[in-house]
């Protein structure tokens, strides 16, 4: 019954989409409110039948419906209950039933926050939205059904007689329950990891979210209404994608840091570089759209990144789920490539050629022109030619090049680490540098003496700390370049807030905390803008610390024996072989961890030995300062081998997402007007 609950659901959400997105170009062709009001209950109503269908496959998970063939290659009797419930997005049908359904999420909220304001642009943009969710649950229904079940036909010869349908075969009978438990896949060893219970939906959360702004873009293309309308409309739910976007990235980093037992958090993988691609590209939308906002310029950038953003999350979600690339993290290869390939490049050229004819009519052009290269407007367009330069580098390196050199050559070339950070650290110290003098120029025009005083002060904190950093011992030169660039951008962002609560303090006579409070709470986007760049600043210093300073070794120890490495102490003490409540072995070694002379945690790295691979499970003591992290390697209870990390500032990394995640959500909170000013409009308006 869940089956077909969960089949009818979907199919119903399907034929709603469909119907949602034909009928609001029918009705903005008509002219007919009638026509638009119908397509707009359709599109609302697709989230109740996609959430139905998706609670059932969840009850179907928990409940241990094994004869439901996604159920059975993603759980087994002995998986807890949490990961049955992330077994959702643990494979590719759930993941893309999940996607749908934050789709329909998205646009119930978009259509029922902008319906009244933005009439004129709301019919196309939920053609638009509609039109991709139909895609995806397309995708679902046809291609990828979570809700296909085992069938076995008597009649038919033994090897035809084990079917994996949606609908029931004549003449088909149910296998045995306990059959199917016993046979049961099992969730992927990789995916059960905390992390993977907030990592995968923070990252469709951000994919899915980029939809929105692309809608009103593609609306506002198609209606000609190409004021700044549907930027307005859009704002937040472009700051909600990229702080999801954002979550899921450093999710992603602490996942890989924990699990898969290298030591790092970042290693240029292809499916790790798919999900970053949109996250450079929409970065640089929402500082290009200030432009737009504040001078009226950049209006054929601003669309073009939008779009851009949009295409990268549908190549991202492309190359994840199609075969094209090899990685821990991609999907097995599968139909769905074709088909998303094809939808990807569909919606792109719809999309610039709107652009292409709306260029060439002159309606995109720019209300003022730039005044110097030191104004605001310039910096803006210096760190988009930045973020842009990351992604054309990125993706070369990912994807163009392993591609083409594949289909042209016949040979298989990839792109290590050590290449990647060649190309893209010089860029990444010329965005921290702009993100430090961009704040201190001023819009239109600004004067070098100007722009010199207003930078004496953050730039004197700067040599001032990284005089500090040379007499505490910080030697390595690229380092301590790299600590001053990131400090100038990180300090410049807390000069901007002493210096509107300065003027505050001085003028209004405010406590030093209420000005603060004030100046947050009249201006959330600027100042909040600030508080990422604190975070962005904060990840920087975490970087640089854990990758150039790390230290490695590989040793063996005999029970009872000790290492020291620097400061620390390292003793091996036991070793443990045990039986987990799922059924993995443990091989557990258990630790002492000193550090001069004293003892400061027992720690225990582990490999859990699974059917399809042996899973690494790092032992670490953290503080602020450093990260002391092991993997046991192999050995047995007399003599084990140990690979011994010690990653300086690495837990800056998260903390810096802390912060960057509560900027993004102080510049997107709804800001309240006061009562007294709201009364002011309302007579103004009146007279």
């Amino acid at each position: 019954m869940l089956a077909e609950i969960g089949l009818a659901s979907l199919a119903l959400a399907l034929l709603l989409a469909l119907y949602a997105a034909a009928v609001c170009l029918l009705g903005i062709r008509a002219g007919s409110e009638t026509l638009l009001r119908s397509g707009r209950n359709a599109a609302l109503l697709t989230f109740p039948a996609t959430l139905l269908a998706t609670a059932t496959l969840v009850v179907a998970l928990m409940t241990e419906q094994y004869q439901m063939s996604y159920v059975w290659s993603v759980t087994d009797p002995q998986t807890p209950a949490v990961y049955r419930f992330t077994a959702l997005w643990g494979s590719q049908r759930g993941s893309l039933l999940f996607w749908s359904l934050l789709l329909s999420l998205f646009t119930f909220g978009a259509i029922s926050l902008s319906w009244r304001t933005e009439g004129r642009l709301m019919p196309c943009a939920i053609a638009t939205m509609m039109a991709t969710l139909a895609f995806f649950l397309g995708l679902s229904l046809l291609l990828e059904n979570p809700f296909e079940r085992w069938w076995i036909l008597p009649d038919m010869p033994e090897s035809r007689q084990v079917v994996e349908t949606a609908l029931i075969p004549p003449g088909a009978i149910a296998p045995s329950m306990e059959n199917l438990a016993a046979s049961a896949t099992g969730l992927n060893p990789l995916l059960r990891h905390f992390g993977m219970i907030i990592h995968p939906p923070m990252l469709y959360l951000g994919f899915v979210g980029f939809t929105i702004p692309f809608a009103f873009a593609l609306a506002a293309l198609a209606s000609g209404d190409l004021s700044t309308g549907w930027i307005k409309a859009t704002r937040r739910w472009t700051l909600i994608a990229w702080v999801f976007l954002s979550l899921g990235l450093i999710l992603g980093g602490r996942w890989a840091y924990d699990v898969l037992g290298w030591g790092g958090y970042w290693g240029w993988d292809p499916v790790e570089n798919a999900a970053f691609l949109p996250w450079l590209v929409g970065t640089a939308f929402i500082h290009s759209v200030m432009i737009q906002e504040k001078r009226g310029m950049l209006k054929t950038w601003n669309m073009a990144l939008v779009v851009a953003t949009f295409s990268a999350v549908m190549f991202g979600t492309f190359a994840t789920r199609s075969g094209v690339i090899e990685s821990v993290h991609s999907f097995a290869r599968s139909e769905v490539g074709f088909p998303m390939l094809a939808f990807w490049a569909f919606m792109t050229l719809i999309a610039l050629t709107l652009l292409l004819w709306r260029w060439q009519r002159g309606e995109l052009r720019g209300e003022h022109q730039f005044a110097n290269i030191l104004s605001r407007e310039t910096m803006f367009v210096l760190n988009n030619v930045i973020f842009i330069a990351l992604f054309a580098a990125i993706f070369w390196g990912s994807f163009g090049l392993p591609i083409i050199s594949e289909l042209f050559m016949g040979v298989e070339v990839t792109i290590g680490p050590a290449t990647f950070e060649f190309f893209v650290v010089p860029l990444f110290v010329a965005m921290y540098i702009l993100m430090g003098i961009a704040p201190l120029s001023a819009w239109g025009s600004t004067s070098a003496r100007r722009l010199g005083k207003a930078i004496i002060m953050p730039f004197s904190l700067t040599i001032l700390s990284v005089l500090l950093l040379m007499l505490a011992g910080t030697g390595a030169p690229v380092s301590i370049f790299g600590y001053g660039v990131v400090l100038f951008a990180g300090y410049v962002a807390l000069f901007e807030i002493y210096r509107g609560a300065r003027a505050r303090h001085r003028g209004l006579n405010e406590s030093w905390m209420r000005a603060v409070t004030a100046l947050f709470r009249r201006n959330q986007r600027r100042y909040g803008g600030y508080i990422v760049h604190l975070g962005v600043t904060v990840i920087g210093i975490g970087v640089i610390g854990s990758t150039v300073f790390q230290t490695e070794v590989q040793h063996s120890l005999a029970r009872g024996e000790m290492i020291t490495i620097k400061d620390y102490g390292l003793r091996y003490d036991d070793y443990i072989r045990a039986q987990a409540v799922d059924g993995r072995m443990m091989n557990i070694a258990e630790l002492t961890v000193l550090r001069n002379g004293a003892q400061v945690a027992r720690i225990r790295p582990r490999v859990d030995d699974y059917p399809d691979m042996p899973m690494t499970i790092a032992g670490a003591h953290s503080t602020l300062e450093n990260d002391f992290y092991v993997l046991l390697i192999g050995g047995n209870r007399e003599r084990a081998t140990f690979r011994i990390y010690i990653n300086p500032l690495v837990n800056l990394v998260w903390w810096g997402g802390i912060v960057l995640i509560i900027g993004t959500v102080i510049a997107a909170y709804p800001k309240v007007v006061p009562a007294r000013r709201v009364r002011k409009r309302e007579a103004e308006s009146a007279r």
